[in-house]
C-alpha cells in the first residue's frame, strides 16, 4: 500500500535534509580540524622529544600528543556509541503463546507494507510503540524493529482501535519517504552524544591530568577545545532538531493515514480520544495503591481495576458508553480549552489530538469495525493481567508480606475515596478549579437567577476561559521579556513578532477583566442565592458562619504557606559547600523559623481528620520532632537523623496546608450541596 505524502510533508522533509546535509558539512569542517590538530600536536610532540630529548619534554611533547588524540576522539567518539533500550520492564511473547493477536500483526505488517517484528513485547503501560537499538550505523545498515503494546491499552480498547494504534506504529515505518525522519533522528541522536553523553571522556581526561601536572595543563586545554566545538553542536542540535521536530508532526498525520487506510478512521479516532481517560484511570489506580504502601496491600488485577475506574469516572462525568467502553466525544475532550494564543511547538514530536482528529475525519475512510474487546485476542487475558500486575508490584519494596483486595472492596474503597476528595457534581466543574469568592456581601436582589443558571456550562465556561487568559498572559508576558525565545506567535489567528508582545498585553488585561468582572458578579449571585435559601430553611447563620470560616482561613494560607517558602529558602545552604561557622548561624537564625514550624505541626497533627491518611512511622516523627528540641550540626558534622527529621517536617506544612484548605472548601460547598438538596 502506497499512500502520498502531502506538500507539507514534502517541504519538510526538504528542510530535515537540507538540515543533515548543513550538519554534515559543519562536521567535516570540525573533523579535518580535528585531524589537522591531532597530527599537529604529535608532530610538534615528537618533535620537541627529538630536539632535547630529556624527562621535561617527553612529558610536555606526550602532553601535546594526548591534547590531540583527545580532541579527535572526542569528535568520533559517536561511532562507538549504542543506545541500548530497556527491556527489564517488558515481557516477550511468543507466536505459538498469542496465536490471535500474532495474526493480527501479520495483517497489520501484510498491508503496511512493511517488515514483521523481531520481537513484540508487552508492558505495564497505557499506549504502544515501536523500538530498535540504534547506533550511527543504524543509518546504513538494515534494522528490525521491536513492538511494544501496553496492557493498559488492550485493556481500553476495541479490536479494531488496537489494530488501528498498532498500524499507526507501523505506518511510520512503511515507505521510503518515511526514513527521512529515521536520518534526522540517527543525526539528533549523534550530535547529543557529542554534546551531552560524555562523562566517561571527562573521566579519561581527568585520569589523563592526574598522571603528571604537565598533563593537567593538557587536559585543560582539550576541555576547553571540546567546549568550544560543544558549543558549536548545540547550535547545531537545535537548527537540526527544529525541523526534525516540525517533520515528526507530519509524520505522526502520515502515520495516522496509514492507520486509517488499514483500521478505518473511526477506531483511530474513538482511541485518541480514550486514551486520556484510559491513563487517568491507570494512573488513580497506581496512586490509590502508594496510598496502600504502609499495609503491604497490593494489587491482584490493576488492569480490571484500571476498568473499574474508567467506568466509574466516565459515569461520574456522564459519558455515554458503546462497545462497553467510554465513548469520549471531542467537545467533550476539550471543552475547557479556551486559549487564543497559539505558538507552533517546535519542539513536540506529535500534533495535538484535535488537529489528528480533524485530518481523520476529513479522510473518513470506512473499515469493517471489529467491536469485540482486543482482550479477546489474547489466549488468557486475565492470567497474562495477573502475572504482570504481579510484576509490577514485585518491584515495591514493601516491608511485610502483601495480602490483594478483593475487586468488590477494591471498588467501594476507591469510590468512597473519590469522593472523599472531590466536589459534587451539581456545580458542574464550577469549583474543580476555583475557590469561592471571599470578597462577596450580602446585597438586596431583585430578582434571584436560578441555581441552574448560576451553574451553566456558560458560567463554567467563564471560569476557564478566565484561568486560561491569565495563563496567556504570563506565556505573552514572557515572551515580551525574551524568556520564551521565538520569533512568531499567533493570537486569536493574528500574527505577531516577539517584539509585539508588550504591546498586546494591556488587550489580554482587557479580556480578563471583562471575564472577571462576569465572574465575580456570578460569584456574589451565587452567594446571594444560597443566603435566600438558606434563610428560608433556617440556615442562614449557619451558611455564614461557615462561608466566613472558610474566607478567614483563605486570608491566611498565603502567610502560612510563605512560612513554607522561607524554610527552604534558609535551609538551602544544606545543599551546598557552606564554611562551618557559616553553618552554625544560619541554624542559629532558622530558631525562629522552626518553632513557628513545630507549633503548625502539632495543631495539624492533633486534627484526626487531618492525619487519616499519613503513614503511622512519619506521623510519630512529627510528634518527636515538634515535642523535642534537635541538634543539626555537631562537632562540624551533620546530625543525620535530626536533618532527615527538620526536612520531613517541613515537605509536611504543605500538605497540611492544603488539606486543611481543601476541608474548608469542602465544608462549604457541601452546605451548598445539603441546602440545593433539601
Amino acid at each position: 500500500m502506497y499512500i502520498e505524502v502531502s506538500d507539507d510533508f514534502k517541504k519538510k522533509s526538504a528542510a530535515a535534509v537540507w538540515a543533515i546535509v548543513i550538519f554534515v558539512i559543519v562536521y567535516l569542517f570540525i573533523f579535518v580540524l580535528a585531524i589537522a590538530l591531532a597530527l599537529a600536536c604529535i608532530a610538534a610532540g615528537i618533535w620537541l622529544i627529538v630536539a632535547k630529548p630529556m624527562l621535561v619534554t617527553i612529558m610536555l611533547g606526550a602532553g601535546m600528543a594526548g591534547l590531540g588524540l583527545f580532541v579527535f576522539y572526542f569528535v568520533i567518539k559517536f561511532l562507538f556509541k549504542r543506545h541500548i533500550n530497556d527491556r527489564s520492564d517488558l515481557k516477550e511473547i511468543k507466536r505459538e503463546s498469542e496465536p490471535e493477536l500474532f495474526k493480527m500483526i501479520d495483517e497489520i505488517v501484510k498491508e503496511a507494507g512493511t517488515n514483521s517484528p523481531k520481537k513484540v513485547y508487552l508492558s505495564h503501560e497505557v499506549n504502544a510503540s515501536v523500538f530498535y537499538d540504534s547506533s550511527f550505523w543504524s543509518m546504513f545498515l538494515p534494522i528490525q524493529k521491536n513492538l511494544t503494546i501496553g496492557m493498559g491499552l488492550v485493556n481500553t480498547t476495541t479490536k479494531q482501535e488496537l489494530k488501528a494504534i498498532l498500524a499507526h506504529e507501523f505506518g511510520h515505518f512503511s515507505q521510503r519517504s518515511m526514513k527521512v525522519g529515521s536520518y534526522v533522528y540517527n543525526v539528533n541522536q549523534i550530535i547529543f552524544n557529542l554534546v551531552n553523553d560524555d562523562e566517561s571522556y571527562r573521566d579519561s581526561i581527568r585520569s589523563f591530568s592526574d598522571v603528571s601536572g604537565y598533563f593537567s595543563v593538557f587536559g585543560a586545554l582539550a576541555l576547553f577545545i571540546t567546549g568550544q566545538i560543544q558549543w558549536v553542536l548545540v547550535k547545531m542540535y537545535s537548527f537540526v532538531n527544529l525541523r526534525h521536530m516540525a517533520l515528526s508532526r507530519e509524520m505522526e498525520f502520515h502515520a495516522d493515514e496509514v492507520a486509517a487506510h488499514i483500521a478505518g478512521s473511526l477506531p483511530l479516532e474513538e482511541s485518541l480520544l480514550r486514551l486520556e481517560l484510559a491513563e487517568n484511570s491507570y494512573q488513580n489506580v497506581l496512586h490509590f495503591y502508594d496510598s496502600k504502601f504502609s499495609t503491604n496491600v497490593a494489587s491482584k488485577n490493576i488492569y480490571q481495576e484500571q476498568s473499574l475506574v474508567m467506568a466509574f469516572l466516565a459515569e461520574q462525568n456522564e459519558v455515554l458508553f458503546k462497545n462497553g467502553l467510554p465513548d469520549i466525544k471531542l467537545s467533550e475532550s476539550g471543552l475547557f480549552s479556551k486559549s487564543k494564543l497559539n505558538i507552533e511547538n517546535q519542539w513536540a514530536s506529535h500534533p495535538s489530538h484535535e488537529d489528528r482528529i480533524e485530518r481523520l475525519r476529513k479522510l473518513n475512510i470506512v473499515k469493517e469495525n471489529f467491536t469485540e474487546s482486543a482482550k479477546d485476542l489474547f489466549t488468557d487475558f486475565t492470567e497474562t493481567e495477573e502475572k504482570m500486575t504481579l510484576e509490577l508490584f514485585s518491584k515495591v519494596n514493601y516491608k511485610d508480606q502483601t495480602t490483594n483486595l478483593d475487586i468488590e472492596i477494591f471498588r467501594s474503597e476507591f469510590e468512597e475515596k473519590y469522593r472523599q476528595d472531590s466536589f459534587d457534581r451539581m456545580f458542574n466543574s464550577y469549583y474543580d478549579h476555583k475557590n469561592p469568592d471571599i470578597t462577596v456581601k450580602e446585597t438586596s436582589v431583585d430578582q434571584y437567577i436560578s441555581f441552574d443558571e448560576l451553574f451553566s456550562k456558560e458560567k463554567v465556561e467563564w471560569v476557564y476561559s478566565l484561568i486560561t487568559l491569565e495563563n496567556d498572559f504570563k506565556t505573552v508576558e514572557a515572551i515580551s521579556k525574551k524568556e520564551i525565545d521565538i520569533k512568531t506567535f499567533d493570537y486569536d489567528g493574528i500574527k505577531y513578532k516577539q517584539k509585539d508582545a508588550k504591546n498586546l498585553l494591556p488587550e489580554i488585561q482587557i479580556e480578563i477583566d471583562d471575564i472577571k468582572e462576569k465572574v465575580l458578579k456570578n460569584d456574589s449571585d451565587i452567594y446571594n442565592y444560597y443566603i435566600k435559601i438558606s434563610e428560608e430553611k433556617g440556615q442562614k447563620v449557619n451558611f455564614i458562619n461557615t462561608y466566613k470560616d472558610f474566607a478567614d482561613y483563605d486570608k491566611v494560607y498565603e502567610e502560612k504557606y510563605q512560612l513554607y517558602l522561607d524554610l527552604l529558602n534558609e535551609t538551602n545552604f544544606m545543599s551546598n559547600v557552606t564554611p562551618f561557622e557559616q553553618i552554625k548561624k544560619n541554624f542559629q537564625n532558622l530558631k525562629t523559623l522552626e518553632e513557628k514550624l513545630k507549633f503548625e505541626l502539632t495543631v495539624f497533627h492533633q486534627n484526626a481528620v487531618l492525619t487519616k491518611n499519613i503513614d503511622h512511622k512519619d506521623l510519630e516523627d512529627l510528634k518527636f520532632f515538634t515535642s523535642n528540641n534537635h541538634i543539626y550540626f555537631l562537632n562540624n558534622q551533620y546530625m543525620e537523623r535530626d536533618i532527615q527529621l527538620l526536612v520531613k517536617a517541613i515537605n509536611y506544612l504543605p500538605y497540611f496546608l492544603r488539606q486543611k484548605y481543601f476541608l474548608k472548601k469542602k465544608a462549604l460547598l457541601g452546605l451548598m450541596q445539603e441546602l440545593r438538596e433539601v
